[in-house]
């Protein structure tokens, strides 16, 4: 497979338009995989003008690689291949809001509006590192499989500082285009925010804060739309309404639990059992004396040791001396 300078290998292509592929590749140096966009020419461009180009696409691949923010694609670096630049990006694993939108029909609001809140963030991230988007539309958003949002496409560098800028950009129409895509022309109660987004009348215009605290109002509880096997590294168990994992917000915490602890089982009662086994002992010894005293007495037969006893066996009878009893005559 073709590797790209000498550290980036080819290894298939997730998507392709006229002047540009975007290909998973993986990265030697680091062992990873990354997005790897291949820029073209178009046809027709004067040979002396490809060389300026290039140059341009490079400045806004650097441009959009000073975002740092997590609903922003990441930018890497750019590596160059026979003069042409070929930008190098994370991998987003997911499918675009527009594949999304394709397959599986209009969000419900609160899940658009979380969407839209999560591109609002990555264009103020942009803004604010000097970074144009020329025009957010349902293909430069990522819902990736992780739960995130992600926004691809930046790099035209502002003309004006952050700090200059009115906080009612260009940026906003196009998130409330975005927003009535994503609801497929029935915003329900988006529909007040989409119309302010869009509208021409600087007096109705909404800012970027009061763009985010109406959505963020009408996103909770919105569940992310994935597209596929979650990655694991990469999720975070999120709290909210009844998913288990913690109260609801704004409920007030559980009381702490005064249920006594489970008694813990005891151990055998050896009283009794010490008791039993003293009397077994006694009982056995007296058995084992009386037992003794008893073979002791005249008469009682062999002692202990098969000793056997030399006195008369009773009235009449004489001992022999030689330790036999003799009966009577």
């Amino acid at each position: 497979m073709t590797v790209i300078a000498g550290r980036y290998r080819l290894l298939d292509v997730l998507a392709e338009g006229a002047t540009a592929t975007v290909w998973r590749a993986l990265d030697e140096t680091l062992v990873r995989e990354v997005a790897l966009k291949e820029f073209r020419a178009p046809a027709g461009l004067p040979a002396d003008e490809v060389p300026l180009l290039y140059a341009r696409l490079e400045r806004t691949a650097r441009a959009a690689s000073r975002i740092s923010h997590p609903s922003v694609v990441t930018v890497h670096g750019v590596a160059t291949e026979d003069g042409r630049p070929w930008v190098v990006m994370e991998l987003v694993r997911g499918l675009t809001l527009a594949e999304t939108l394709e397959a599986a029909g209009p969000l419900s609001a609160p899940e658009a509006a979380r969407v839209g809140a999560e591109v609002l963030a990555a264009l103020r991230a942009a803004r604010e590192a000097g970074v144009r988007h020329p025009g957010v539309d349902p293909g430069h958003v990522l819902l990736a499989n992780d739960g995130r949002v992600v926004v691809t496409g930046f790099g035209t560098e502002s003309t004006t500082r952050p700090e200059d800028e009115p906080d009612t950009v260009a940026d906003l129409p196009s998130l409330g285009a975005l927003l009535d895509v994503a609801t497929g022309g029935r915003p329900g109660p988006l529909a007040a925010v989409v119309e302010r987004l869009r509208s021409e009348d600087p007096e109705s215009a909404l800012t970027m804060d009061q763009t985010e605290e109406e959505l963020r109002r009408i996103a909770p509880g919105a569940t992310p739309r994935t597209t596929g096997p979650v990655r694991t590294e990469s999720s975070t168990p999120r709290r909210g309404d009844g998913d288990g994992e913690g109260p609801r917000a704004g409920s007030p915490p559980s009381p702490p639990d005064r249920t006594p602890p489970p008694r813990r089982p005891s151990g055998p009662r050896r009283g009794p059992v010490l008791t039993a086994g003293l009397v077994g002992i006694l009982l056995i010894t007296g058995a084992l004396t009386y037992h003794l005293v008893r073979d002791g007495e005249p008469g009682t037969g062999p002692g202990p040791g098969g000793v056997t006893s030399t006195a008369p066996a009773g009235p009449g009878s004489t001992g022999t001396g030689d330790g036999s009893a003799t009966p009577p005559r």
